[in-house]
């Protein structure tokens, strides 16, 4: 396009729409599976494991199981629970937020020690995984 052609409404759809991909594309690039300290969870498409110490107690920290986003948290010291982080309302990734997971495309918000959803638009909680902690390692299963 040159300085002289009209910017016409298509146009600025167009422009919009690949601006959006792009910022899409940076976003999904920001994201890590890193725990709290740096350190890297390990896992298959069945199980994950992830140092404790990466989980704040009161907090929670994201995570991969093979290619699949969890979240992961420990609401009171030792105790620790798991949630696939797949908003149920359309399927973007939930970020955990303090006490709970929020959802950046559409607002929806999940309770970090229940995956109860606190407010839509989602209408049903996170599918709950298993979370079992030996020693110092927290492992994840389906």
């Amino acid at each position: 396009m040159n300085d002289s052609t009209p910017l016409t409404r298509r146009t600025l759809v167009q422009l919009g729409g690949a601006t959006a991909v792009g910022a899409g594309a940076l976003l999904l690039t920001a994201c890590s599976a890193d725990g709290a300290d740096g350190s890297e969870p390990t896992g298959s498409d069945s199980s994950v494991k992830v140092p404790l110490s990466s989980i704040p107690v009161g907090g929670a920290v994201s995570a991969k199981m093979g290619s699949a986003p969890i979240v992961v948290s420990q609401p009171t010291a030792g105790k620790v629970v798991a949630f696939s982080a797949v908003c149920t309302h359309q399927g973007c990734t939930v970020a955990p937020q303090g006490k709970e997971f929020d959802c950046p495309c559409h607002g929806s918000r999940f309770d970090a020690t229940t995956g109860d959803v606190l407010g839509g638009p989602a209408s049903q909680p996170l599918p709950k995984l298993t979370a079992t902690v030996s020693g110092e390692t927290v492992t994840v299963t389906k």
